[in-house]
């Protein structure tokens, strides 16, 4: 009521003459307006306990997506939860979505990441693309998006790319190979792996033996490094600090995961600065396509270099092993749809074996089977964003700086009210000019300044593999009407293995 007053004293004189009643509904009308700003406080939201049982003695680690689903259900398209020591306010609506991120401001805020902060500080490390923020996280973006958002730059490494879908292609041969039905089992831990190997390619311009018949004994370790890392996250992110003095285990075992990711990284870097260092010595002309060399000529600190490029290492190869495993899933499933995909390619192509970048570039089923699979398995079912400098209104509420948000995409993407048959895989949906989607409905990469800077590589490597695979193989499902369900471990992943028939052409 006293803001109520203050709006009068200010609309006093612009009312003046008015009829008496017109007046009062006016400000009743005013009234009722500023009523709608609810708070935190007024939001809905199960209890601290009530959410401790469904993530730790339900499951519900693995199945955080599927709150995502409850929660829209229960309480709404805003909704809030705690999650040991930290506040998150849940939004699930498209429209609302795109409020949070069209207020983040200058510097955005993707979440705190509060574990893999305090690793770095506790090593003295330096803070990569995914940890900086404010203009340190600013410089690197800028430096980074000259090599990996400008589609020319990244048509450069499709060489360096197709060669190690060549080894893919020689890897699934080997694999179906040992199998009487041809079966390749385990599909998303060989698209991890050629994932890492094609990031490596690009950010080293050397190869660390992922595709290898016996992968090399370092590279294994750095792989089950990522995972630990991964599975620790949440859980030392949900434990207060001091919990890490009592609780030392899943601490240490974060650390020591990034200890050997840091190390592996710091070998390869210094190695290729080496040979170039060699060269230069020695009078020779020194061109590389690799992201390190670039990242040295723009005369960035090394200590920032090996942030930068270990945190690279993990930020496109769950992308490329979650897109490919589901999109060769759902094509064994869809028959009909693998064979019009395999006709494009074929089309498009002209009959060359090897299809270039700007060839897949110019298949609109391609892109709209990748964008289907990344509306049903968004590799990250919820973003977060924290708005560090004021409130902001979402909806009905008003949200104070420095609070949580998760921008839960795992239920936007698959809301009856946005997709028709949100559940089914209909690629032809993004081809139909009539059916048109709110655009933040589905949002895999993100959006604005925080998008993914590896989106368009990890395009360019789904897409050519995709290409390659199709061209040589029909791909069928190991048992005819099986299926895999999604499960969140930090990212979205398969819940059990995918096995799959590739029979050659």
């Amino acid at each position: 009521m006293a803001q109520s007053l203050k709006l009068a004293s200010r609309c006093a004189p612009i009312l003046k003459g008015f009829p008496e009643q017109w007046a009062e509904t006016f400000f009743k009308k005013s009234e009722k307006i500023i009523s709608r700003n609810k708070s935190l406080a007024d939001m809905p939201g199960p209890s601290a306990v009530g959410f401790f049982t469904d993530l730790f003695l339900k499951g519900g680690l693995s199945r955080l997506h599927e709150l995502q689903l409850q929660g829209k259900a229960k309480y709404g398209s805003v909704w809030k939860a705690s999650f040991g020591p930290i506040l998150t306010v849940h939004v699930a609506e498209p429209s609302l979505i795109e409020q949070v991120l069209r207020q983040e401001g200058k510097h955005p805020i993707r979440s705190d990441l509060s574990s893999w902060k305090d690793y770095r500080q506790c090593r003295g490390h330096s803070y990569g693309l995914l940890t900086a923020e404010g203009e340190e996280w600013q410089q690197l973006r800028s430096i980074l998006g000259k090599h990996m958002l400008k589609p020319k730059e990244v048509e450069a490494y499709s060489g360096v790319l197709n060669d190690v879908v060549g080894d893919l292609i020689k890897k699934i041969n080997h694999q179906r190979n040992q199998s009487p039905t041809h079966t390749v089992k385990d599909i998303s831990n060989l698209f991890y792996m050629f994932g890492l190997e094609g990031i490596s390619s690009i950010l080293f311009e050397s190869r660390i033996g992922c595709l290898e018949t016996i992968v090399p004994k370092e590279t294994e370790r750095f792989i089950k490094s990522i995972n630990t890392m991964f599975v620790m996250t949440l859980l030392t992110m949900a434990m207060p600090k001091f919990l890490h003095r009592i609780f030392r285990k899943p601490w240490q075992k974060f650390c020591q995961s990034w200890d050997y990711m840091f190390a592996f990284a710091k070998g390869h870097i210094d190695h290729r600065m080496a040979e170039v260092a060699s060269k230069v010595a020695q009078g020779e002309k020194v061109e590389g396509k690799y992201l390190t060399y670039y990242l040295a000529q723009e005369k960035i600190p090394m200590k920032s270099v090996y942030g930068n490029v270990t945190e690279l290492l993990l930020a496109g190869v769950d992308t490329i092993s979650s897109t490919l495993s589901w999109s060769l899933y759902e094509l064994a499933r869809h028959p009909d749809i693998q064979a019009a995909l395999h006709s494009e390619i074929k089309e498009v192509s002209q009959g060359q074996p090897i299809p270039s970048a700007s060839e897949v570039a110019r298949m609109p089923l391609m892109k709209a089977v990748v964008k289907e699979v990344l509306r049903l398995y968004p590799v990250i079912p919820g973003n977060a964003r924290v708005v560090a400098d004021r409130d902001i209104q979402v909806g009905e509420y008003t949200i104070p700086k420095k609070t949580l948000i998760t921008l839960c995409h795992y239920a936007t993407s698959r809301d009856e009210k946005v997709f028709k048959d949100p559940n089914e895989f209909h690629p032809e949906r993004w081809l139909k000019k009539e059916e048109s989607h709110h655009p933040y409905a589905s949002i895999p990469f993100g959006f604005g300044k925080r998008s993914c800077i590896g989106r368009r590589i990890a395009e360019l490597e789904v897409y050519l593999a995709l290409a390659r695979i199709l061209t040589h193989f029909e791909v069928r499902p190991e048992y005819p009407g099986s299926t895999v369900k999604p499960m969140t471990r930090t990212l979205l992943v398969p819940e059990k293995e995918i096995n799959l028939q590739f029979l050659e052409r």
